[in-house]
């Protein structure tokens, strides 16, 4: 029987993370293509947190932000 290659293929993903890449070497460090930085951004703009969203000092924030 033949072997199986795994084909790689890239995940869809949103545009503003076009070209992310995770690795994790054989001591479990991950390493990452972006920043932790942009990262972070991507994910504060894009990700409601749940265990914030009842605070109400923080509604006010983001409708600062958005004019």
């Amino acid at each position: 029987m033949a072997k199986k290659t795994k084909k790689e293929e890239n995940p869809k993903v949103n545009p503003e993370l076009d070209g992310f890449k995770m690795n994790i070497n054989s001591f479990g460090e991950i390493s990452s293509s972006f920043s932790i930085d942009k990262i972070n951004d991507f994910l504060n703009k894009n990700v409601d947190d749940k265990k914030l969203k009842d605070r109400e000092d923080l509604q006010d924030i983001k409708k600062d932000k958005k004019k």
